[in-house]
């Protein structure tokens, strides 16, 4: 364990015993900067890539080697290009830059590293995409020429995302996994479209390329009609292409709403205003406040109960993206300030009482009036996002503030793009030999199935006779639902390919590692 590790775990028991809640005014900009830079500050004592001996771009992980999958690695950078746009504190750029760029994967540049092969899913890879997509939107400092450029590195996350849609099963949409291998390889969810259809709509207005566009229509439509998106706006998390997706998992995760509602607010943006989209941001976000909002302060609802947390690692972050990515919704949609900035005001709120007004330490609970104890990277990236949105929020009021809006090509973006980036990698998976110890690692593994096959059969023989959870209900509702709407499943299966479309590369791996904490874990009973 690092040293900035040890004293942050020491702080967190202090702070849980005797507290004094965050000292920050919201209406002051000069003061939220100050309560940003303790908790920025207090994030970064978990990355430790910068160091001898690390690996640039990455938290501690995966398990067992530290909590973090390589996903969250790109989350914190995004969260900290938020960081240096609306506080200009560079404290943290070069090591940004430096991480964006190492983990692209050269020279492919398509953030599909090797190494990184046996937990790679197209979210995974999306949320990088997402990082380098806001750093060409906010003109974070590009990197030199020969590396990797932001834009780029956006679009080709794009590209072999795109080149994997997948119409043989559901109608399209992208599998959750990308090797063939991997758990979850047989799910198509709804945070994989979510960050696809959210990299095209922002690419079709930062390029102008209506072929973006397109995309980001496909995507919607598609989700709509295979019932991940229902007519009141619930996002459910997904379902698998052995049921063509009818299984619908009715989990409901704040992270995922929110990748939507930017994206929404981003095709409202480039249509000019068009009421479809205007319409769908409109019902979205209301959902979304409802749902993750209860009391004016967010709650990740599917395993924050009031007495309990049962989140993953992964779902203790998911506050700071919904801040995040709901307050930058406001700036490509106005109308929606008057309805998301007061909710996003009272939750920073919320936020600060979770929080030590020394330390820069926040728990994970915003709703209880001093912190839960329950620290982590995650947990400083919500205060940070929520702290970025206060910032946001004053900029837009102010008759004097900066305008920080996300910028385009023509709008004075500067980072260098690439329309065909991604294509043609250097390595392809596929192809890779199979030695004697994937053999072995094979060997293992079809024991381990064997295994589970006997195990389920046990628990499905002793619980047979057992009346059904809430959570089964709630499934078996979602897949009902599911099937009563045959007839727009096949308006789905009937979309036309988009040129150059290919079907369902499936990409083989031969590790045998996994990243179990990352898999969509049901929610606790009693929780819709």
């Amino acid at each position: 364990m690092a040293k900035g590790r040890i004293v942050s775990v020491f702080l967190a028991i202090a702070v849980a015993a005797s507290h004094a809640a965050l000292n920050v005014d919201l209406d002051s900009s000069d003061s939220i900067k100050t309560a940003a830079s303790a908790i920025a500050a207090n994030l970064w004592t978990y990355y430790v890539g910068n160091q001898p001996g690390g690996t640039p771009g990455i938290l501690p992980g995966p398990p067992p080697g530290g909590p973090y999958y390589w996903w969250e690695g790109g989350a914190m950078w995004g969260t900290l290009v938020d960081y240096w746009h609306f506080t200009a504190d560079a404290t943290y750029n070069n090591d940004t830059e430096a991480a964006l760029t190492f983990q692209a994967n050269q020279p492919d540049n398509n953030y599909m590293p090797p190494n990184w092969t046996a937990s790679l899913g197209n979210d995974d890879q999306g949320f990088w995409g997402m990082s380098a997509m806001l750093a060409a939107e906010t003109n974070f400092q590009n990197p030199p020429a020969g590396q990797p450029q932001w834009l780029a590195l956006a679009q080709a996350v794009f590209n072999t995302q795109a080149e994997r849609w997948d119409t043989a099963s559901c109608g399209g949409g992208l599998r959750w996994q990308i090797p063939l291998s991997n758990n979850g390889y047989d799910y198509k969810n709804t945070i994989t479209a979510g960050i696809f259809f959210n990299i095209a709509a922002r690419l079709a207005r930062y390029t102008a390329n209506a072929t973006y566009a397109d995309w980001a229509v496909r995507t919607w439509d598609w989700v709509e009609a295979v019932g991940y998106i229902d007519a009141d706006y619930n996002v459910f998390d997904g379902g698998h292409v052995e049921n063509n997706c009818t299984d619908i998992n009715p989990a409901q995760f704040s992270y995922i709403a929110a990748i939507f509602v930017q994206g929404l607010g981003f095709m409202y943006n480039y249509t000019h205003g068009d009421d479809v989209w205007g319409n769908r941001l409109r019902g979205l976000t209301n959902h979304t406040l409802n749902y993750f909002f209860p009391s004016g302060i967010a709650v990740e609802a599917a395993c924050e109960l009031p007495n309990l947390v049962q989140c993953t690692t992964d779902m203790l972050s998911f506050k700071g993206y919904l801040h995040r990515f709901l307050a930058q919704t406001t700036q490509m949609a106005p109308f929606t300030r008057a309805t998301i900035l007061p909710v996003l005001r009272s939750s920073a709120q919320g936020m600060a009482s979770a929080c030590d007004a020394t330390s820069g330490v926040c728990g994970f609970r915003w709703n209880t009036g001093r912190p839960d104890g329950l620290v982590g990277a995650g947990q400083q990236m919500n205060a940070l996002g929520a702290l970025v949105g206060q910032l946001l929020a004053l900029e837009e009021t102010s008759a004097t503030g900066a305008d920080k809006t996300p910028l385009t090509n023509a709008t004075g973006g500067t980072s260098v793009g690439n329309s065909a980036a991604g294509g043609n990698p250097s390595v392809d998976p596929v192809a890779l030999p199979i030695t004697e110890k994937d053999r072995a690692g094979a060997g293992i593994l079809t024991a381990l199935v064997l295994v589970s096959m006997v195990a389920a059969l046990l628990w499905m023989s002793s619980a047979a006779n057992e009346g059904p959870n809430r959570w089964e209900q709630d499934q078996r509702a979602a897949a009902a639902a599911a099937s009563a709407r045959s007839s727009v499943m096949t308006r789905a299966s009937m979309l036309a390919p988009l040129p150059g479309q290919a079907t369902g590369i499936a990409v083989a791996d031969v590790s045998a590692a996994r990243k179990f904490e990352h898999e969509r874990q049901p929610p606790p009973q009693g929780v819709a």
